[in-house]
């Protein structure tokens, strides 16, 4: 899967470091002072790196937990996201990661304890709302997860602290590992999903719509609460059949009462990071689309922003409550 791995010195003798790297023998093992000096320089591309990315492994310093952007989050007033992995294993033609990194190998933070030392500081402060931490924000939460051993490491964690909520959001069908444990009551599985064709035509690498519905309902059967991601939501000519197939597709298969949570977000990026994108593929459909600059966030003009929020709005509140739907507005 890797012909290099890239380990940063401090970490070169971490557990967690010398089981990954004894699952690729035959990976050149390159040591370095600090990920950045792989993973920063500005001559790298990142379209090119992305068939054949490196891994790095690194400790994470500093910046470990964070609140989260303002309009993310499914209910909780208290929102933190983490990210123990830079870049994802998919090719999603809108993610923002493309415009945010000059590179697109992974790097993977080998550091989990230290990620569980800051939330347990935040689950110190007086309050008697639970707090949330989100995973899958820079990254999948589960497409690594044979490599990484991350959900398998940090669900043992979240089972002694009630107090505090997770939600690892993926593309993935890699659930093996969750359907051989109990499921958690303050675990979301959250899986994102569009309609078939702009699949096709925007997610690469990705498994298919029906194989992840199928990981779905193997999770919901055996008692794991689920979140539906509509997001981000994209307009082409349509849309509304589109959408409206993917949602009865969708909830023919899951139980809708026993979900978690839905939520759906209109596309839009960061200006700088579209430009760098736009840069990359510069022929994709997508970005000579309908879109609009509105301080310093593109995406689709207002009045077509609201056209298709409102539709897909409307056709998710004929099979889930009110209660359940949270809009979101950050960067797909």
């Amino acid at each position: 899967m890797f012909s290099h791995i890239y380990i940063e010195e401090q970490v070169r003798e971490h557990p967690r470091t010398r089981a990954i790297c004894a699952r690729f023998p035959k990976a050149a093992h390159i040591t370095c002072r600090h990920y950045g000096e792989v993973f920063n320089p500005r001559s790298q591309n990142f379209r090119l790196q992305k068939p054949r990315p490196a891994l790095i492994l690194a400790r994470k310093h500093k910046r470990r937990v964070l609140p989260t952007p303002d309009g993310y989050g499914i209910g909780g007033s208290r929102n933190y996201y983490f990210s123990h992995m830079l870049n994802c294993l998919y090719d999603c033609r809108y993610c923002f990661l493309q415009g945010m990194y000059r590179s697109a190998h992974y790097v993977l933070f080998v550091n989990y304890e230290d990620f569980e030392s800051d939330m347990d500081c935040i689950l110190a402060e007086n309050s008697n709302a639970p707090a949330w931490f989100f995973s899958g924000y820079d990254c999948d939460s589960l497409a690594l997860e044979p490599v990484s051993g991350f959900a398998a490491h940090f669900l043992p964690f979240f089972e002694k602290r009630p107090d505090a909520c997770i939600e690892l959001r993926s593309k993935s069908t890699q659930v093996r590992g969750l359907l051989k444990r109990e499921p958690l009551a303050n675990a979301v599985i959250a899986f994102s999903f569009t309609p078939e064709e702009i699949y096709q035509a925007l997610e690469h690498k990705v498994p298919a719509i029906d194989r992840r519905l199928d990981a779905m309902a193997q999770l919901q059967e055996a008692g794991w609460s689920l979140g539906l991601r509509f997001d981000p939501l994209i307009y082409v000519e349509g849309y509304r059949e589109q959408y409206r197939r993917l949602f009865q597709q969708t909830f023919s298969r899951l139980d809708a009462a026993r979900l978690h949570s839905v939520s759906l977000g209109p596309f839009r990026l960061p200006r700088t990071f579209y430009k760098t994108i736009v840069q990359l593929y510069p022929d994709e459909p997508l970005y000579a689309g309908p879109l609009a600059d509105t301080q310093g966030m593109v995406s689709y003009r207002a009045g077509l922003e609201n056209e298709l929020t409102g539709f897909c709005t409307e056709e998710l509140l004929k099979h889930v409550p009110e209660a359940l739907l949270f809009p979101c507005q950050v960067a797909a």
